[in-house]
Formats: structure tokens, C-alpha cells, sequence
């Protein structure tokens, strides 16, 4: 079952979470470019808990593809996904609009929509288990 299409949105979705994190930085201030791994190195609780929710949402997209033999646990943990992710979101836009420093000119960066990336390709993941648990119920009312 690892052959599914749901499981390349999986992976799609913890690399989008894991590795694009390294690509693409949150906001431009005229000095820097602010990653979400130089996050760690802040003293705010709030952008610590970035780089964390991060990976976090990435481990446990990867884990998740491992889940195919119980698809009802695999729908659910991509939900708890899509929470992590819509939580991630939420922080990245209050902290965008009260980023210290405001009074300089900052860009916001592609790296505040991977949250939004991540949680499309979970739906579309969720939505292939869902048909396939259907599949199988279809199925099993015809034995």
C-alpha cells in the first residue's frame, strides 16, 4: 500500500514542512533574511515554538505514510497534521503583523505559506484514505 497516491502527498507535505524550511526564509528586514532555523537563537518563547511546529509537522507526515495498514488511524493523524499546520499558520500571521521592529520596511517571505502547502497536500491525502476506505467497504458489503 506505500504505492498509493496518498502516500506521495505525504511525503510531499514533510518535505514541504522539513525541507523547504532550509530554502526559503519568513520575512526580509533590511539588515537579514530571517530563517526558521535561526528562530532557535531568539529569546521569544513564540519564535522558538516556529522551528519546533516545523519539524514536527514534518516527522509526523513521515510517520504517517508508515500507518497504511490502518487507514481510519492514518485519516486521523492527518487531521492532527492539518491542526498542527493551521496552528503554525496562525502564529506565523501574528507574528507578522507584530514582528519587533516594524518601523524598518520588511518583506514577508514565501516561507509563511508552507503551512498553507503543507495543509493542501494533507487534504488531498485525506481525501485518497477516505476513498480508499470507502473502496474497501464497498467491498466488503458485497461478500
Amino acid at each position: 500500500m506505500i504505492q498509493r497516491i496518498q502516500t506521495i502527498y505525504l511525503l510531499l507535505a514533510s518535505v514541504v514542512s522539513g525541507g523547504m524550511i532550509f530554502v526559503f526564509n519568513l520575512w526580509n528586514n533590511l539588515k537579514e533574511k530571517v530563517y526558521v532555523l535561526e528562530l532557535f537563537t531568539r529569546e521569544s518563547t513564540l519564535l522558538k515554538l516556529i522551528p519546533i511546529l516545523f519539524l514536527l509537522s514534518a516527522i509526523v507526515s513521515f510517520v504517517t505514510v508508515f500507518l497504511f495498514s490502518n487507514r481510519k488511524l492514518q485519516f486521523v493523524v492527518g487531521r492532527i497534521i492539518i491542526l498542527i499546520n493551521l496552528f503554525l499558520l496562525g502564529l506565523l500571521i501574528y507574528l507578522s503583523l507584530t514582528i519587533p521592529g516594524e518601523a524598518t520596511v520588511s518583506e514577508k517571505g514565501i516561507g509563511m505559506f508552507l503551512p498553507i502547502l503543507a495543509i493542501l497536500l494533507i487534504v488531498l491525502a485525506n481525501k485518497a484514505i477516505k476513498k480508499d476506505e470507502d473502496l474497501v467497504k464497498s467491498v466488503d458489503r458485497l461478500r
